[in-house]
């Protein structure tokens, strides 16, 4: 119950961010299209967002917040807890300024060893690089006043942080319409104004719990050393996995003008489930399997991992199904339109039919790896990862070499990405399972099947929907969200319903929530 209710919160307010990135590249793929212009900002918005994962987010929170949670579990345990995090702040910052200084020197052959671009088209996206890259300093701050609200169970201003950055976004593209080289200005412009706004948003919410950080000055002191110990692992884990990014944009640079834009398009779609899921799960869960591993209960921290296996799997099966089946009607209806054509919207939704195979597997690994990282494990994921890179880079060497076709180049990327996706979750779970760790009890699989069933039910109700009403999908833009609109609530009527009847869904769960919300909704 907890767990629905941290989720919720976490993936309800992130659903609002996610809405609003999805009005945000509805006006930009009208606006730029898949223009060069449109790809160079996606390249200057790629990279400090790849680095914030590498130093924010998940290495970061996998160092900080366990730690953190122990410290407030201790006799003076405000005080040790806010102690901690002003020594990890005093050395935090000054490695990222000056992470960036050296980046902004060397920005114009990163690009270009990057990206692969030459001539005007590299100068603009080195020139909106310069401009972005700031913005890293400003969401890593805001992962560790995220980390210390998430410790203490505020997940409200966290959650609805980047809701900030798509409404800075949306300012200057209505703002500033004119598109091409003038609108992407604009464009990397507020993505750092957007990191302002949100590091400003959650020091406010910090102080409003009780937690005012003062800057110390740099030392490393052993709470320091053992924040290090635990988050280099992480940050070399991260570094794989946007290494795996980076090597993702060379492929995509190197197929042609609109590759980034049409994978970019295709990519928003598939983020919508797995922030709105499998980040607020992993979210949620770290603090409570960290306090449950630290009390030395390891089959209530196992407990938690399945409930949230369960709850990730309800609500991602449904998700990946319906947008691979319904991936073109969806490209047409959000994207389609001004500079945006056809054939950008068939590409995009080709590629988005490809990628989500893999999203059941990337909410799965955000709950898998809190099994590590609450104990402080953070080289196994590593060792994971490095694996994963390995296969990542020779399976796109292949595909790559085997046709010239636009398509089947960008098609070939998008599988290899699933498919690596499968092998870093199976490679998780086994690791687990084999320690002891976790294991996927017999009530949970026999759920999930029960979820799958229902799936396949859903999947095929939509792909009849899709032929009987095939000129709404090809009609107006008024006609074509309509009938997506109308798509996506008869996959959710029958979806839901089905496995509440067949037993894919804890019932008592959501019951004991509903129970506990109704007195507070009458009084």
């Amino acid at each position: 119950m907890n767990l629905l209710k941290a989720t919720g919160t976490i993936g309800g307010l992130t659903l609002v961010s996610r809405i609003l990135g999805f009005a945000r590249e509805m006006l930009m793929s009208r606006i730029m299209g898949a223009s060069a212009a449109a790809d160079a900002f996606f390249v200057a918005f790629r990279l400090p967002n790849t680095f914030r994962r590498l130093f924010g987010e998940g290495a970061f929170s996998a160092g900080f917040v366990p730690l953190y949670a122990q410290r407030l579990q201790g006799e003076n345990g405000e005080a040790e807890a806010k102690k901690f995090s002003e020594e990890v702040l005093a050395v935090f910052l000054p490695t990222l300024v000056i992470f960036t200084l050296i980046f902004q020197l060397i920005m114009p052959a990163f690009v270009a060893a990057i990206s692969g671009y030459s001539g005007e088209k590299l100068e603009l996206a080195t020139y909106l690089t310069r401009i972005t890259f700031p913005y890293l300093i400003l969401i890593s701050l805001v992962s560790l006043w995220a980390g210390i609200l998430n410790s203490l169970a505020k997940f409200t201003a966290a959650a609805f942080a980047p809701a900030l950055l798509n409404l800075c976004m949306m300012l200057a593209l209505i703002l500033f319409p004119q598109g091409g080289d003038y609108t992407a200005f604009w464009l990397a412009v507020a993505v750092t104004l957007g990191g302002v706004v949100q590091l400003a948003l959650l020091i406010i919410s910090a102080m409003r719990a009780g937690v005012s950080l003062r800057l110390r000055k740099p030392k490393i002191t052993p709470g320091v050393k053992q924040f290090l110990v635990v988050v280099i692992p992480a940050t070399l884990g991260a570094g794989v996995y946007q290494i795996s990014a980076f090597i993702d944009t060379f492929f995509l640079a190197r197929i042609g003008t609109g590759a980034l834009s049409w994978f970019n398009y295709a990519d928003r779609l598939n983020q919508l489930p797995l922030g709105v899921i499998g980040a607020a799960l992993g979210t949620a869960i770290l603090p409570q399997i960290s306090r449950f591993v630290g009390a030395n209960e390891p089959d209530k921290a196992a407990h938690v991992q399945a409930q949230a296996l369960d709850l990730g799997m309800f609500l991602t099966l449904p998700a990946a199904l319906a947008l691979c089946v319904a991936a073109g009607p969806l490209a047409g209806a959000l994207f389609q339109g001004g500079e945006f054509t056809t054939r950008d919207a068939d590409i995009t939704a080709t590629v988005l039919s490809i990628i989500v195979l893999g999203l059941p597997a990337y909410v799965l690994v955000k709950v898998l790896t809190p099994g590590f990282y609450s104990r402080q494990d953070t080289a196994t994921p590593v060792k994971t990862a490095a694996v994963v890179l390995v296969v990542n880079v020779v399976l796109n060497f292949v595909v790559q070499s085997l046709s010239t076709d636009p398509l089947f180049r960008i098609a070939g990327l998008s599988a290899v990405i699933a498919i690596t996706s499968w092998l870093n979750c199976a490679i998780l779970y086994v690791i687990l399972h084999r320690r002891g760790h976790f294991r996927v009890p017999g009530w949970l699989a026999s759920r999930v099947f029960r979820q799958l069933l229902a799936g396949a039910v859903m999947v095929a109700a939509l792909y009849g929907l899709e032929i009987a009403f095939a000129d709404w999908f090809t009609g107006s833009a008024g006609r074509r969200i309509i009938a997506v609109g109308a798509l996506v609530g008869i996959g959710m009527g029958i979806y839901f319903p089905l496995c509440w009847a067949i037993g894919g869904v804890d019932r008592q769960a959501f019951k004991d929530l509903l129970r506990r919300k109704r007195p507070a909704a009458n009084a």
